[in-house]
């Protein structure tokens, strides 16, 4: 293999990347003069466009007024200015914020917060966390624990204080070879049946994602699935913690995907799309009388980090959140998802190779197979996803990958574009992927 130059260490240690020097509303171009279209907004990051003019000067406004402080020594207009904007689109009196950088360390907070609650509450022995197989909440050590994909956990699982897991709901994939709704929600009751084995008096919390994201090719769960699981976490005492990092901000059509289902959890995670997709910004938001537990236990939260509370990055925050009530960005979504999913059925839906179309706003999955009929997955040795991304690169569309959803098998692409994409552009994206389907798959 012939090294690459320069002295960055990359994620991608195979082959040189190209370099981006531009990007603007859903495009991307490079120092070589090619443009991309950015048809997953990154890693699902993207919701207010590229080259937002105004995100940036906020940024810069902050930098120049007051660049850094520490947040155990001060507080700052600009974090206290997002906050209560959030505050005002929160469901359900979620109305307390804590902002870290990534949302694998707002996955953590929300972890450590779950647990110092139930100390709080007189709780201490409740310390098991419960989370879902084909789950994706971070990196970081926590976050990697409650996770439920296989190949980024196995490496590292000797070093983990594991979460116990339950299966998603994932209809296309049963675990228990059921169909909805038959079978009157078993993955949600799977939660109840885990409480009662390890002992309801164990249990700290339920972490999973709203909607299933880049670990599932995006799943939105059943009807009834969230009702359910609430009421479950409510009769035996655990803490709910919903992960919006990716499905948060106005992907799904609504400001937060827990609106569709109507269902309020004690802890949100926020992440990626909440500053617009510029600079490292995340948070977790809970209710006030939550925090007052926590501040009559002690006065304070066990928990920290150099740049949470940052100033500068919250402002950009409060810009993005500026931009998508102004241009109604969020209805926007809800609008022109449906046109993304119409096209999909419409230019995908008849592939042998297509085994689910799935999606809720501008956030939508498509899940390719060997076999349609019987659901069975290429194997992983195939790369059929990564070669229906090159392909798609090479078109100058860009997806984002998702494997592993059946097993260590199974390959989904996920289209999931800036919200000020255009109708135009939404059609050349579709185009691209049944192209690419025909040119790799024959189908």
């Amino acid at each position: 293999m012939i090294p690459i130059p320069g002295a960055v260490f990359h994620r991608v240690l195979d082959k040189q990347l190209p370099v981006a020097r531009r990007s603007q509303g859903v495009w991307i171009e490079t120092s070589d003069g090619k443009r991309y279209l950015d048809g997953s907004g990154g890693a699902v990051v993207v919701n207010v466009g590229h080259g937002r003019e105004e995100i940036a000067r906020a940024a810069y406004e902050q930098l120049q007024t007051l660049s850094y402080v520490h947040p155990t020594m001060f507080a700052s207009s600009a974090v206290e200015d997002l906050a209560v904007a959030l505050k005002g689109h929160t469901p359900g009196g979620l109305d307390r914020f804590y902002f870290m950088s990534s949302g694998s360390e707002a996955v953590e907070t929300a972890i450590k917060l779950a647990r110092q609650l139930q100390i709080a509450r007189g709780n201490p022995e409740r310390q098991v966390l419960i989370s879902r197989w084909k789950s994706y909440h971070g990196l970081t050590m926590g976050a990697l624990a409650a996770a439920g994909r296989t190949s980024f956990r196995l490496p590292f699982y000797p070093l983990m204080r594991d979460a116990v897991h339950i299966p998603p709901p994932y209809c296309l994939r049963c675990s228990y070879g059921l169909a909805f709704p038959a079978c009157r929600l078993r993955c949600a009751l799977a939660l109840d049946e885990t409480i009662q084995n390890l002992g309801p008096a164990a249990v700290s919390a339920f972490i999973a994602e709203t909607v299933g994201g880049a670990s599932i090719a995006v799943c939105p769960p059943p009807d009834g699935y969230w009702p359910l699981i609430r009421e479950i976490c409510d009769r035996h005492g655990v803490l709910l913690i919903m992960d919006e990092v990716m499905c948060g901000m106005g992907r799904t059509g609504k400001w937060f995907a827990a609106e569709h289902y109507n269902t309020v959890p004690d802890i949100l995670v926020l992440g990626k799309g909440l500053s617009g997709g510029t600079l490292a910004l995340s948070a977790v938001a809970t209710t006030t009388a939550l925090m007052d537990d926590v501040r009559a236990n002690g006065g304070s939260f066990v928990h920290g980090g150099t740049f949470s509370h940052n100033g500068i990055a919250c402002a950009a925050g409060l810009a993005a959140l500026k931009i998508l009530e102004r241009e109604q960005l969020v209805e926007r979504a809800a609008r022109l998802g449906r046109r993304i999913g119409e096209g999909l059925q419409e230019a995908l839906a008849d592939s042998p190779h297509v085994g689910d179309i799935r999606g809720i706003g501008m956030m939508w999955g498509v899940e390719f197979v060997r076999d349609r009929q019987t659901g069975t997955p290429f194997p992983r040795s195939a790369r059929v996803t990564e070669r229906l991304w090159q392909a798609l690169f090479e078109r100058g569309v860009l997806l984002y990958k998702s494997v592993g959803m059946a097993g260590i098998d199974g390959d989904g692409l996920i289209v999931s574009p800036p919200f000020v994409i255009t109708e135009a552009e939404i059609d050349h994206v579709v185009a691209s992927l049944r192209m690419a389907l025909r040119t790799v798959l024959n189908g």
